[in-house]
């Protein structure tokens, strides 16, 4: 692997949140580390969980066509729920905050959970109602991907559904913004308690409603189309600070096999390539493990620098299966990956 490195970062977990809470709540920084309140989890998420129907197909549909499927997958989906998974697989303590239909959806939504080791006690069930589906189509020969999106009626998450001594027992409150009300009201309690919010911003997902919601982000991991809309620029540098004048400490803006960019509060920043494999099955899900991975890096008193090497591994290595989870590997395999010489 080559660098194009801008310039290094070196902050791990805790030197980040001394810097997030000294910018922006220094009370806070003592609390948090000398907290009686135990961390009961590492990160808790909110956000939509979906069940995702995938099949692998040699052509992506753009008129009428019949072809047959070369394989196929129900699994579970969503940007946070993933993210949760890959975080689990590497050895975190999650929870997933949503609201499900009792439908046989989110049935095994929910078995799926709790076989990751994600905790289920704050999904919502809603009575008689249906849990969101996708149907993901993937190109056999790259890996590219159509998805059809169906929401179901089961509702939002809103802001008295939220338990606040969950959030205060977390040391990260993931989020992207779908249940809009209960994310910014999640990310108010967080910032009372010192818990470190994170973004997800997915691309061609921005829009003018989530700008508060950035704006109470510690670490803001988007898309490269996602910071171009909320910029307003095509380029990557005014667009990373014009997301970190907004509030976030630290901005990542990733761009698939070209790598991600990772910048700070204090003006350093560096580009992180891609790892490429030899033979990709998927890219379903490589972001949500990019983000859960980065996540655990910092958890794990990463530098800045780590923590892109080892989201960019894991990303990468999520593309070797069908599925947005089922690539998704263990601590031992993102290490022995990010050891060999390539």
């Amino acid at each position: 692997m080559t660098r194009d490195t801008v310039c290094d970062v070196t902050l791990p977990f805790r030197v980040l949140y001394l810097a997030i809470t000294s910018f922006k709540r220094p009370a806070a920084a003592e609390d948090y580390m000398d907290s009686p309140t135990p961390k009961t989890y590492d990160v808790v998420g909110l956000g939509v969980s979906t069940l995702d129907l995938l099949m692998v197909v040699d052509e992506l549909p753009g008129s009428e066509l019949v072809q047959r499927a070369h394989d196929s997958l129900l699994q579970g989906g969503g940007p946070i729920a993933t993210a949760l998974v890959a975080l689990s697989r590497l050895g975190c303590s999650t929870a997933m905050i949503d609201k499900l239909g009792d439908d046989w959806r989110g049935k095994l939504i929910r078995e799926e959970f709790e076989r990751e080791r994600v905790a289920t006690d704050y999904l919502i069930l809603a009575a008689g109602q249906t849990t969101s589906i996708a149907s993901v189509l993937v190109r056999k020969l790259d890996g590219a991907r159509t998805i059809i999106y169906a929401p179901g009626d089961a509702g939002e998450v809103v802001p008295s559904d939220i338990a606040e001594d969950l959030i205060s027992s977390a040391k990260i409150l993931h989020l992207n913004g779908r249940h809009p009300d209960a994310c910014l009201s999640s990310a108010r309690i967080a910032k009372k308690h010192g818990v470190l919010v994170s973004f997800d911003g997915g691309a061609h997902r921005f829009t003018d409603q989530l700008r508060p919601l950035i704006g109470l982000t510690d670490l803001c991991i988007v898309a490269r189309q996602f910071a171009f809309a909320f910029s307003g620029s095509a380029d990557i540098q005014t667009s990373a600070a014009k997301l970190l004048q907004s509030g976030p400490s630290i901005v990542v803006i990733t761009a698939g096999t070209e790598g991600s960019w990772i910048f700070d509060q204090g003006g350093d920043c560096f580009h992180q390539p891609a790892y490429q494999l030899s033979e990709s099955v998927d890219t379903t899900g490589a972001g949500d493990a990019y983000h859960g991975a980065f996540l655990y890096g910092l958890i794990q008193d990463y530098s800045l620098r780590k923590c892109g090497q080892f989201a960019s591994a894991v990303a990468s290595l999520n593309t070797r299966k069908l599925g947005g989870r089922t690539g998704l590997p263990s601590l031992e395999e993102a290490m022995k990956f990010l050891n060999e010489d390539r």
